[in-house]
């Protein structure tokens, strides 16, 4: 079962519900919005859940009924109950406005289509920022420089409350979106650290920077690693082989 029905101080027009779908990476389940403005609609439906679903459309119906299903990006447990609502789906490109007054700015890095979806200084940040923790990074190219500038171009926008794709609501935007970016940061100052003292195993790297990591995270860490070695070898700061 979903959770109740949650709004943050300030914000009534927005209503959480938490997807039944708990894990490591989700935390309590993905957060579904309704954002009932005009026209109400519903952010990210979360999982093919259909007791999930069934709660989202009703909570949309007390509030006039939902246009449309607006995503973040369309990872599975944020987008796979979309198409059974019956109504449109938009993934919103950069810039795009759309149902209930959402402007959508490209956030790339966690996937490259990712959006946040911004209003009157409500912005809904998918995985980009969570509530609690940290965001998973693929080991994909320039995926964590363009999370790092997705980061920056956030920063700059007037923002006074987060609603996270996972977690509790991020009442100090600011402040949370900096500390993302010291995150990133310290991580790469460790593993530059011990790359320059000699380290050239893989396990022994993900051991000493990433030694917070719980072991059901292990995996998701070494993950995470690797986008910050692409990093440096696409700043041409890693000219070395590692072994595993």
């Amino acid at each position: 079962m979903p959770s109740s029905l949650d709004s943050p101080a300030g914000a009534d027009d927005v209503v959480r519900l938490i997807a039944p779908n708990p894990g490591p990476m989700t935390l309590e389940g993905t957060n579904t919005y309704i954002f009932a403005r005009d026209p109400c609609v519903v952010i990210d439906p979360g999982p093919a859940d259909v007791r999930h679903l069934e709660a989202v459309m009703a909570a949309a119906e007390a509030r006039g009924g939902a246009a449309a299903a607006i995503l973040t990006h369309a990872h599975a447990d944020h987008a796979a109950g979309a198409q059974d609502l019956g109504i449109p789906v938009v993934l919103p490109a950069d810039g795009e406005t759309v149902q209930g007054g959402l402007r959508a700015l490209a956030t790339p890095g966690h996937t490259h289509d990712h959006v946040c979806l911004l209003s009157d200084g409500i912005c809904f940040s998918g995985d980009l920022i969570l509530g609690r923790g940290s965001t998973f990074i693929p080991p994909e190219g320039n995926a964590l420089i363009e999370f790092l500038d997705s980061l920056e171009r956030l920063l700059v926008e007037e923002i006074r409350l987060i609603c996270p794709g996972h977690g509790p609501w991020v009442t100090d935007p600011q402040e949370k979106i900096r500390e993302y970016i010291e995150h990133k940061l310290m991580r790469e100052r460790r593993l530059v650290a011990a790359l320059e003292r000699g380290e050239r195993s893989r396990d022994a790297l993900l051991g000493e920077v990433w030694d917070d990591a719980p072991p059901e995270l292990r995996e998701a860490a070494g993950a995470v690693m690797t986008a910050h070695l692409e990093k440096l070898r696409l700043e041409g700061r890693l000219q070395v082989d590692l072994t595993d």
